[in-house]
């Protein structure tokens, strides 16, 4: 019984300081990336009041859809107007800011109007990929506004950013 109790103890002893072993094992993950089509914009119509003149000072509103709005001492004399048109292409279905200065400056030499306030019909939304929107503004005519071809000093920059 010594000698069976001997190789008990020995046997307890080999397994509570046996070291187990397993079978090595492993998991996958996927790894993903995805990359916007990138954003642009491109100006396909300059915006123009056309020809007018000014006996009393007055506004001059060109609407978006091509439209002149004249009061008080303006008079439209000429020309076709045209609110500036731009195009933003990106992804379909997304939506985007856009950012349009408050008022755009148009001189003459040394006289000046302001086009304020700016308009615009864009949805934000590139339905199909792309969405083509109009850019109008409020003219503002001084009383006997000085002759001459009044071009923007201030550039009409109109930004765009996904959301």
């Amino acid at each position: 019984m010594k000698k069976l109790t001997k190789i008990l103890a020995l046997l307890t002893v080999m397994v509570a300081f046996s070291a187990a072993t397993y079978a090595q094992v492993s998991a996958t993950a996927t790894a993903t990336a995805v990359i916007f089509t990138p954003l642009t914009i491109s100006s396909t119509v300059d915006m123009d009041f056309g020809t007018l003149a000014s006996a009393g000072g007055g506004t001059l509103v060109l609407n978006l859809d091509n439209s002149l709005t004249p009061s008080a001492g303006v008079t439209v004399i000429a020309g076709t107007p045209t609110a500036a048109s731009f195009t933003v292409t990106g992804i379909i279905g997304a939506t985007y800011s856009i950012d349009i200065p408050a008022s755009i400056t148009l001189a003459s030499g040394g006289n000046t109007m302001t086009v304020n306030p700016i308009t615009n019909n864009s949805t934000g939304t590139l339905t199909g990929g792309t969405e083509t929107f109009a850019v109008g503004g409020t003219l503002n005519v001084a009383a006997a506004q000085p002759a001459g071809t009044y071009t923007n000093t201030t550039d009409l920059t109109v930004t765009v950013n996904y959301n």
